[in-house]
């Protein structure tokens, strides 16, 4: 599903042209009813506005993902910012300012 998913969004989604997203993953709930999406932004101040386009163009993702996949239950997806790279962004740049700070 996140194969599928992340070529869809690349083929039918305009994002800024200076912004790189990425579909980090796909969790699905287990009756395969839900299915949340979690994306990363850079640089990171797209982020919001990003998750905005994908989530006004749910509808018609949805449409183009139950063409496409060839499951029983087409789960309803919902768009979700991925927390952890942000979070090992922050931890890089902690570690980085204590290797300074040691020279």
């Amino acid at each position: 599903m996140k194969e599928e998913v992340s070529k869809i969004i690349l083929k039918e989604v305009d994002f800024p042209n200076d912004a790189l997203v990425t579909l980090t993953r796909v969790d699905t709930s287990s009756d395969l009813k839900q299915a949340k999406i979690y994306i990363s932004c850079i640089p990171d101040l797209y982020s919001s506005r990003v998750l905005q386009i994908l989530n006004r163009n749910t509808g018609h993702l949805q449409k183009i993902i139950n063409k496409i996949l060839l499951m029983r239950i087409i789960p309803r997806i919902n768009f979700l910012q991925e927390e952890g790279i942000k979070e090992a962004a922050r931890i890089e740049e902690i570690l980085e300012e204590i290797k300074r700070k040691k020279k």
